[in-house]
């Protein structure tokens, strides 16, 4: 394993998933040099668990593993505290965290704009087959049959969740010329009040043109696009999501976009994206054979996971996630803790 530590009597914090930019942000949010990092390229998981003995807190991102059992071997060495340097929290067992007495600790807004603005471009993208029209110019075709896109002017869009990326993409497209509709179990008046309507599910994606999925992964959201949600979509119609990868039944997409019920389909995210994401995998054969039949289609346009990365989002990931550790130094609790009630 790749690790650099310095020998002093900082608070030592293990960061896993580690990349060059990672290094960069949270070195640059601690210019006073106040805690030591151990940085490892490695996700955690339960192979790599041994390597944060001795540490106070490990430092995890969306594809590492914290479940029961890492849980209880990181409080068996000693670790006190789990900073997540995302928003969501799937991927910790928030139960088994209780339990043994480790705090988590989350980044709850770094910039819904890096997503809300990710999301649009892979709209545009798609609705204006940017991506095909790239590779054709650049081989000499400038030929415009199968390029054929529509005006978003006057379409309907469909939003589900309207927390801080949900409501910053419903305020953006307001200046389409669109009708937005929205479902959340917690209705906002602010996004209510930039005239988007919010109404049920199935009825959100009976009527929108455009499907965008802003929500956590939950219980609840597990496979909340499945084959039945698929089926009540127009035909034809687009779906984005940004969000989680398990909020979309992957296998399910292979069926509608085949059929050519789907008309489009945006992803960020991959319900198995923790075995591809992150990594250059350009000199291998893939081994998901779902990833690798959606990347068949002309219609779909994968992002590995990149909605967050601007400058701006990683800053403010590096540095909620050392006021994090700061405040759980001073008070014995995070400044954005996130406690077993969420998981609902």
């Amino acid at each position: 394993m790749a690790a650099t530590s310095s020998q002093t009597q900082r608070p030592r914090v293990a960061v896993f998933s580690t990349r060059s930019y990672d290094r960069t942000s949270l070195t640059d949010a601690d210019p006073g040099q106040q805690i030591d990092w151990v940085f490892f390229d490695q996700r955690l998981d339960a192979a790599t668990v041994g390597a944060a003995e001795g540490v106070l807190a490990v430092c995890v991102f969306v594809n590492d593993q914290v479940d029961a059992a890492v849980v209880r071997q990181l409080a068996a060495m000693g670790v006190r505290l789990v900073l997540l340097r995302c928003a969501g929290f799937n991927n910790v067992d928030l139960v088994a965290a209780a339990e043994a007495g480790v705090a988590v600790a989350r980044v709850p807004e770094y910039s819904p704009h890096a997503v809300a603005e990710h999301t649009l471009a892979l709209l545009l993208a798609l609705n204006r087959k940017i991506h095909r029209a790239y590779n054709r110019v650049r081989e000499g075709n400038f030929a415009l049959d199968g390029l054929l896109g529509f005006d978003l002017h006057g379409k309907t869009i469909g939003v589900v969740g309207t927390g801080r990326i949900g409501a910053t993409f419903c305020r953006i497209l307001t200046g389409f010329g669109v009708h937005l509709l929205a479902t959340d179990p917690a209705p906002s008046e602010a996004v209510r009040a930039m005239g988007v309507q919010y109404v049920e599910r199935n009825e959100l994606l009976e009527r929108s043109d455009v499907v965008s999925l802003h929500c956590p992964l939950t219980p609840a959201t597990r496979h909340l696009i499945d084959a039945a949600a698929l089926a009540r979509m127009k035909p034809g119609a687009m779906l984005l999501n940004t969000s989680r990868g398990a909020v979309v039944d992957a296998k399910a997409l292979i069926r509608v976009l085949k059929s050519g019920q789907l008309g489009a389909l945006g992803l960020d995210v991959y319900e198995e994206e923790a075995h591809l994401f992150f990594r250059d995998l350009s000199g291998q054969v893939l081994q998901d054979d779902v990833f690798a039949r959606l990347l068949t289609f002309p219609n779909v346009l994968i992002t590995g996971h990149q909605g967050f990365f601007t400058r701006e989002a990683l800053a403010a990931i590096a540095a909620t996630t050392v006021d994090n550790l700061h405040q759980f130094l001073v008070t014995g609790q995070p400044r954005h803790p996130v406690s077993v009630e969420r998981i609902a």
